[in-house]
């Protein structure tokens, strides 16, 4: 306790070195407890369910070999799979296949959206989601049941028991009733599965693709496959390589003769089990709904650096003041202070002003929070009942940072020969080698995040702004919801399709952009099998959304043939799988279905690549088809460039004629592709906000241990300005070394900066180079902002009267 009043004695008398370590500290322990409260829940997904150990997800993998090599994972959506896994497999206990479905429900005549899961019966069995009412292993075996989560009860519901009532689910192009045979607890937000009712998968199996799917192991329908095992039970990827050659018995004949395969060892495809903990985090798997565990440590680093950052302003500015303090420590040497009682005594204060940092740390960390959940798109709150592992990771912290800080200053100052103290004054100067390598330090970690900042933004402006191979802008996408969609369509093409404002109308089967979804199959092209993303559409794609036709032509709907058996390809799948450069050499060539009784497929037309998925990704062998019977999911709506307010508002009126009883939902096609950087664009918020949060920091330390300089330097001063030093000569003898610092700085930091970068840029198809201005604008950022800090100090010092200065000595 007398460490600690002396301690506090000691920040009373130096309230402004006080005030800048305290501010720096809780400001770097503040970030640090925030990225670090987001990665404990990035990490915690899942963990809440009773079986998580037991519980994986199914996927593909494939790492084929020769001239066309490539390897990669997704997850398995055969619809087959899970009761073939559990038939087989005795490891096997239980399976749950869980599909998206759609957000239309009907209550009381009244239109509400609400997203809903179609999963087996076993769903509650398997995975950990209390129901408050029903029985968990019943609850689902009727088809035409649905459970629903407490928060959906009161949306649809408000104060009265829904079990038993009634309810409209859209399933197709109609209405069909349900009945609420149970509530459940609200999903967790660390849940990987996200749903707010749950029915039946029976109802995917009685759609006409559903029941196509039924034994087709080449046809996929957009599921995931769970599969429990036994407590203990492991299954070998030898097993799994027997499984899937039981369902693929040809699989291996063709890998050979499409050359991705040499025949030699295990087969270059197969099954794999990702584990339920691993899901969220699983980007080789599913590289569009998970969270990169890269990224997440990366924000841990940043955060670490700001902490760094903050832990060096204090050691630098306690050697620095250490002069000050030369003859305290001596007086307690000759009364009998031995060096550990000075060290314990130096490691208090600086446990006290960690303690006094993470206090107001804790208020900013309280108020930052709300802001940081905007901007990182979470939902995380400060709980340690949440979280439990945050109590002893941030007492951890607190006692490192207290170490970290004080441990140097304190070996310093207790070192001093009281004899040589009592003699003369003592000083540690700027130029102390330690100093000077933490300051420098400092600014590398602020000049690496200035750079990467620049980058971040810069790659996230280059995908907002490339062509994409057609015209996203000015396009709205229409959800059909009508109970006839054809008719809905014709309906609402006769009505707008004359406004001066539209100047282009057309229809497809499925949206584009994030999280609209893909179709594809597997096709035979002549004993090369390959997965095709499809799109059925009308005739007027292409030209409303200003796709290229290099070849071939388009689809006439006078023409029946093409809506059986024409298609349109992109230029990918023509080299890809066609192996040919020339777009006129496709034209009339055909494929198959693979394992399917259908007609082939005959390219009418070619046309040019055009980036469907986000720029991560280069474009993948694609197909269009004008199909008989052809019912359109999106409208898509080209207008004139200008306020949109006046034709949406003519759509909107026009839809509820057609079709009152569903609401008039609608997306700009701009924006939906713009959301597949939503994830990129937080970052480049968040490493930006990092980033001004470093150099602020930097700045602090900068302005401590300048005042620290021209107090220590207060007399030398006086000497020269007696001399007839001008007030510039001043400020440049005080402001050169810290300059010096900064740009050797600049030198470490900028080789890093530009590595990770690069690595960091090796994620994208589609990506821009690292120009030579933005080290130079960074490096001249940085000595501008240096200069400036120090300046202010450095002036106060040359405008101040020599013989005043000479007297303080």
């Amino acid at each position: 306790m007398h460490y600690f009043k002396i301690g506090l004695r000691n920040l009373r008398q130096r309230k402004l070195l006080s005030f800048i370590n305290i501010i720096g500290l809780s400001a770097g322990l503040a970030c640090f407890s925030i990225f670090l409260l987001y990665a404990v829940k990035e990490f915690s997904y899942d963990r809440f369910n009773i079986n998580a150990d037991n519980i994986y997800r199914v996927y593909d993998w494939w790492s084929f070999t020769g001239e066309k090599a490539r390897s990669g994972m997704e997850p398995s959506s055969a619809t087959p799979l899970g009761p073939a896994m559990k038939r087989d497999l005795p490891e096997v206990e239980n399976f749950v296949r869980l599909k998206d479905g759609g957000d239309a429900v009907r209550v009381d005549g009244k239109d509400q959206a609400v997203h809903i899961l179609f999963a087996d019966p076993s769903l509650f069995s398997v995975f950990t989601f209390p129901l408050i009412s029903g029985n968990p292993s019943t609850v689902l075996n009727e088809p035409h049941n649905i459970v629903i989560m407490e928060a959906t009860a009161r949306q649809l519901f408000g104060t009265d028991d829904p079990v038993g009532k009634k309810l409209s689910l859209k399933t197709g192009d109609h209405y069909e009733p349900f009945t609420v045979s149970g509530i459940a607890e609200n999903v967790p937000q660390n849940s990987s599965i996200r749903f707010e009712a749950v029915t039946s998968f029976d109802n995917i199996l009685q759609t006409p693709d559903g029941k196509a799917s039924m034994s087709n192991w080449n046809m996929t329908i957009g599921i995931n496959v769970y599969v429990q095992l036994r407590r203990n039970a492991h299954i070998v990827p030898e097993q799994l390589a027997v499984f899937r050659q039981k369902y693929f018995p040809d699989e291996k004949a063709g890998f050979i003769k499409s050359g991705l395969w040499n025949g030699k060892g295990l087969s270059p495809s197969g099954y794999g089990l990702q584990p339920l903990r691993k899901v969220h985090t699983g980007v080789d798997v599913d590289r569009w709904g998970a969270v990169s565990v890269k990224d997440i440590w990366l924000l841990v680093c940043i955060a670490a650096g700001i902490l760094i950052i903050a832990c060096i302003n204090f050691t630098t500015l306690a050697i620095g003041r250490s002069a000050g303090r030369a003859k305290e420590v001596g007086v307690r040497k000759v009364l009998g202070s031995r060096r550990r009682q000075l060290v314990l005594q130096f490691l208090a204060e600086s446990l006290l002003l960690t303690l006094f940092s993470a206090v107001l740390g804790a208020l900013i960390t309280y108020f930052l929070l709300p802001y940081f959940n905007v901007l990182s798109g979470q939902a995380i709150s400060l709980s340690f009942k949440d979280h439990p592992e945050m109590i002893y990771l941030l007492a951890g912290l607190l006692l490192f940072t207290g170490l970290l800080s004080g441990s140097y200053p304190a070996l310093v100052l207790s070192g001093f020969k009281p004899i040589e103290v009592l003699r003369k004054k003592i000083q540690v100067k700027g130029s102390n080698f330690f100093i000077r390598a933490l300051v420098t330090l400092q600014f590398v970690l602020s000049i690496g995040l200035l750079i990467a900042t620049i980058v971040i933004l810069q790659q996230l402006s280059f995908m907002h702004s490339k062509n994409l191979g057609f015209n996203k802008e000015n396009v709205v996408m229409i959800n059909v919801n009508a109970d006839d969609k054809t008719r809905a369509l014709e309906l609402f093409k006769q009505s707008v399709q004359a406004m001066p404002q539209i100047s282009g109308i057309t229809s497809g089967s499925i949206g584009l952009g994030a999280q609209e979804g893909q179709m594809g199959r597997r096709y035979n092209f002549n004993g090369k099998i390959n997965t095709v993303i499809e799109y059925p559409v009308d005739e007027n794609y292409l030209p409303v959304m200003g796709m290229q036709l290099i070849a071939g032509r388009n689809f006439d709907p006078a023409l029946t043939s093409d809506t059986v058996s024409a298609v349109i390809v992109n230029e990918a799948l023509v080299k890809a799988v066609l192996n040919s450069t020339s777009p006129e050499r496709a034209i009339g060539q055909q494929f198959n279905v693979r394992d399917a009784d259908k007609p082939a497929k005959i390219i009418i037309g070619v046309i040019k690549d055009f980036n469907f998925e986000d720029l991560t990704h280069q474009v993948r062998p694609q197909m269009f088809f004008y199909p008989s019977g052809f019912q359109p999911g999106k409208i898509f709506v080209r207008i004139h460039p200008g306020d949109p307010g006046t034709i949406l508002s003519k759509m909107r009126s026009v839809w509820k004629k057609i079709s009152p009883a569903t609401p008039f939902t609608y997306n700009f096609l701009d924006e939906k592709f713009d959301n597949f950087y939503k994830e990129q664009q937080r970052w480049g918020r968040i490493i930006s906000w990092a980033g001004g949060i470093s150099v602020l920091l930097a700045c602090l330390g900068l302005f401590g241990l300048a005042y620290l300089s021209v107090t220590n330097r207060t007399r030398e001063i006086g000497i020269r300005k007696v001399l007839g030093i001008s007030a510039v000569g001043v400020i440049r003898l005080l402001s050169a070394e810290f300059l010096k610092l900064v740009f050797i700085a600049f030198l470490i930091a900028a080789p890093i900066a530009w590595y990770l970068m690069h690595q960091w840029l090796q994620d994208f198809a589609y990506r821009i180079s690292i120009r030579l201005w933005i080290f130079v604008a960074t490096g001249i950022v940085a000595l501008m902002i240096t200069l400036i800090t120090v300046s202010a100090q450095a002036i106060k010092a040359a405008m101040a009267n020599p013989v005043k200065s000479l007297r303080t000595e």
